[in-house]
């Protein structure tokens, strides 16, 4: 403990070390998490130890997965100078509800912790802070580049905690400022923990504190702190460890034999001949042979190297051999391995307990053994049992997995992926499967099946059919969940498989978080033959689909106003449904790119546009009443007008909203996005008509629509409308009849509204660079520059500068940019606000 005789202490702890560290696999196969080590001793270990630095002199350790590890390497604790006591989860009940279970070990202040962290924190000073602001509990928090894969965290200049966001889009990053999973708490804390029910601090408790105003605070530590959750943390750690960024004592009782060597007393190097580099650690009972070469690695106990090795930035675990002239680069090697002579192995590898390399082997960049595997002598090894990096962190981003096509979503990945997805639903489950025409899309639809088959898990295949029709099935039928997979409408090399639940909506994330747990580590069930799931093609589906359809449209009214149209239909697979239906509407169409054709699913921006102005040549030379234009995957839908004018999906959305609102004047309530002007706000208010903002995603519009029963409409600014009282989702085909009905009902056109009520607002747009490590930093410059104007967080930053102006600063989700849009009623002002922002953040971009 240092020497501080007015240190704030405390002397009970709990630590969290119930994780089953899926993502560090391999190195997880044989141990729990908390055991995996760091320079030579568990991350657990190092925990403890700073446990007891500061004060702390009981710990109860949660256990959950392989907790008889852990009990046997920490025993009562008494050799360590603490006392270890244990509590064994019969279920996983959350990091909250874990912490119930300890409630008899509490009788005051405590601090908890994650036994799978490597930080140096100041304990003291976060104990002081606590106590001094009268906290009923105070999280630790930190700065990172990346806070996308944590909580973030505003707090007000008194360090009270104002907001609070678990794992937020970039849009929602408010700050850098992030969450450690460190918490200091009074036992008063326990009371608000439901018992043996699964609570999450995050996610749950702190949320409910925020809402009613405890005494929840935040202070900002100083010190090191690392999320060891994969494979690439785990080696950038070791390397902080050994570049001097970790203020811990990682010498132990090593003897000091060279310039930043370390070696325990027992260790054999031949200092004459062996040339180190950089710091090494060298463990107990090791040996270095002649003329070898370690640069910046971590030896374990019991290993060995031979004559003329070459090490590089490598972690050797335990009792593990290296044969003569092996090279080893930026990898990790764990327990009981040999290595055989010259055998050579590439950056980023990784080889679990007890493999055999052979001699002359060559393990290639990127490869991860599984334990006990055994390579041949000469042997070129280029893949492994896991994936790529790609995959290291996150496999969803939100319902969908997107990757490039045929590379990082390959069949066998993909026969992965259904095998994983399956696994959740159990056998004699039954999913709905779907997909564009695109023939990368056929390809891995194919594979998915065969691996929810193997799973025990019957499939209805749709075959090439939109996505909202899959919804709709959903929606009515009986299927447990499905998945929809399309070529990207933004990038033709990429492919996007999107995972929906039972009733049609986009699951959930708890669901995702364990499709990939089960993804990782290869945790997922097969059936035996007799039980292997079957294939089946739903016959009515689009029937249904076309009923409900129908159902939901003045059909006499469309029929009666004959009108004529435009579609341009990309080529997608709207052009075997929709012709059916205006058909049957009595609408006289004139159809473009009315054939599947599936190299032509994606269009450039240049494509988008010459279609475009092709669409609106075709409604003014055949004096059409509207022209359309969906996306390939029916989604979206895009107008021109009967006078030729394409709109800009801002003023669509703006005009769409009049005509919804003039024909539908008892509506309560609408969706919007932030993104959408200020000017749809103003018709809605002169309407007596709520708003209710979301975020710029079709998730979030999802999400609203479903959540309040009067919202009888949304309205994106990418050119999507969301009709709940058909379906809670984009449907291209559907808004394009609804639109129709609209302009009947009104006895309008889309045009005369144009020139009607002419655009009030300016809206002035500039992108600016900001690589994604630096994101988190400028929201916190904005928030703190904004901080005395009124402001809406809900996708980026909103400041309302008054009624007639507002500035968005949106970091992008996907780009490296920010995007910065004000709009006002003068331009002038809208371009100055956006030139004062964009010199801002490219000054915090520099900083």
């Amino acid at each position: 403990m240092p020497e501080n005789s007015n240190l704030y202490t405390i002397e009970k702890a709990i630590i969290m070390a119930g994780g089953f560290g899926t993502r560090l696999r391999p190195l997880t196969m044989n141990i729990p998490k908390p055991l995996v080590p760091m320079m030579q001793r568990p991350m657990m270990h190092h925990i403890a130890e700073l446990l007891k630095k500061y004060g702390v002199k009981e710990i109860t350790s949660m256990l959950y997965y392989q907790p008889e590890s852990i009990r046997e390497y920490f025993g009562d604790g008494k050799k360590f100078g603490y006392k270890m006591h244990y509590i064994l989860s019969d279920a996983d009940y959350g990091t909250a509800g874990s912490v119930r279970n300890a409630y008899d070990f509490v009788d005051g202040r405590f601090v908890v912790i994650s036994g799978d962290v490597l930080t140096d924190f100041d304990l003291s000073k976060a104990i002081e802070f606590h106590v001094k602001r009268g906290a009923l509990a105070t999280m630790v928090l930190t700065h990172v580049k990346n806070p996308l894969q944590f909580g973030v965290v505003i707090t007000d200049k008194d360090g009270r905690i104002t907001r609070f966001l678990e794992k937020p889009t970039w849009g929602e990053v408010f700050s850098d400022t992030i969450n450690t999973g460190i918490y200091i708490l009074e036992k008063e804390v326990m009371d608000l923990i439901p018992y043996k029910e699964d609570y999450d601090f995050s996610k749950d408790l702190f949320p409910k504190m925020l809402k009613e105003n405890m005494p929840l605070y935040g202070y900002i530590s100083n010190g090191y702190w690392r999320d060891v959750g994969t494979l690439t943390e785990y080696q950038e750690a070791h390397i902080d460890c050994l570049n001097g960024k970790v203020n811990l004592d990682f010498t132990y009782d090593y003897e000091k034999i060279a310039d930043d060597v370390y070696a325990h007393k027992s260790a054999k190097v031949d200092l004459n001949s062996v040339k180190f580099s950089g710091k090494v650690y060298i463990g107990k009972e090791c040996s270095i042979g002649k003329n070898a070469i370690v640069e910046d690695s971590v030896i374990g106990d019991g290993s060995s190297v031979g004559e003329g090795c070459h090490l590089k930035k490598t972690v050797i675990w335990r009792n593990t051999k290296i044969d003569s002239g092996a090279d080893i680069y930026l990898s990790v090697i764990t327990d009981d391995v040999e290595v055989g002579a010259h055998a050579k192995i590439e950056e980023q590898t990784f080889i679990a307990d007890k493999c055999q390399i052979g001699k002359e082997a060559n393990i290639r960049s990127g490869v991860k053994l599984w334990p006990e595997k055994e390579i041949e002598a000469g042997a070129i090894v280029t893949k492994s049992l896991v994936w790529e990096s790609k995959w290291s962190r996150e496999l969803f981003t939100g319902s969908r997995v997107t990757g490039i096509s045929n590379i990082e979503i390959s069949p066998d990945f993909a026969a992965k992926l259904g095998a994983s997805f399956g696994s959740i639903l159990g056998p004699n489950s039954t999913v709905l499967v779907s997909r564009d025409v695109d023939k990368s899309s056929r390809m891995i639809n194919r594979a998915i099946i065969a691996g929810l088959l193997s799973a025990g898990v019957s499939v209805n295949d749709l075959q090439i059919v939109p996505i909202s029709i899959a919804r709709h099935r959903l929606k009515n039928g009986s299927e447990v969940g499905g998945l929809h997979i399309r070529k990207s409408p933004f990038n033709q090399k990429l492919l996007d498989i999107i995972f929906l639940d039972k009733d049609g909506k986009d699951i959930p994330n708890a669901k995702t978080k364990t499709i990939e747990r089960n993804f990782f580590g290869e945790d997922y069930k097969r059936a035996d033959f007799e039980n292997i799931g079957t294939i089946s093609f739903p016959e009515r589906a689009i029937e249904g689909y076309t009923e409900d359809f129908l159902s939901q449209i003045d059909t006499e009214i469309i029929k009666k106003a004959r009108l004529r149209i435009a579609i341009d239909y990309a080529h997608g697979a709207a052009t075997t449904i929709s012709p059916s239906i205006l058909g049957e509407l009595g609408v006289d169409v004139v159809s473009l790119n009315a054939f599947i054709d599936p190299k032509k699913g994606t269009r450039t921006a240049d494509e988008f546009y010459e279609a475009s102005d092709r669409l609106s040549e075709v409604v003014v030379s055949l004096g059409c009443d509207i022209g359309f234009m969906m996306d390939a995957g029916a989604e979206r839908v895009f107008v021109s007008d009967e006078k030729g004018t394409f709109l800009e999906n801002q003023r669509l959305l703006t005009i769409v909203t009049r005509l919804f609102l003039d024909v539908n004047p008892e509506t309560k309530k609408i969706v919007l996005p932030i993104t959408a002007s200020q000017e749809v706000e103003e018709l809605c208010k002169e309407r007596n008509v709520k708003v209710i903002r979301t975020g710029d995603s079709h998730l979030d519009m999802m999400r609203a629509v479903t959540s309040d029963s009067e919202i009888a409409f949304a309205g994106g600014t990418k050119a999507g409308f969301i009709f709940p009282g058909f379906l809670f989702a984009c449907d291209a085909m559907f808004s394009t009849v609804k639109i129709l009905e609209l302009i009947a009902k009104a006895n309008t056109r889309i045009g005369d509204l144009n020139l009607k009520y002419p655009q009030r607002y300016f809206l002035v747009k500039r992108n600016v660079t900001c690589p994604r490590d630096v994101k988190g930093k400028v929201m916190r410059k904005i928030m703190e520059d904004t901080a005395e104007n009124e402001r809406i967080l809900i996708d980026g930053v909103k400041v309302i500068y008054d009624d007639d102006t507002s500035l968005l600063l949106l970091p992008d989700r996907a780009r490296d940019i920010f995007h910065v849009d004000a709009e006002s009623k003068s331009k002038s002002r809208a371009t100055m606000l956006v030139s004062e922002f964009e010199q801002k953040l490219n000054t915090w971009v520099r900083e």
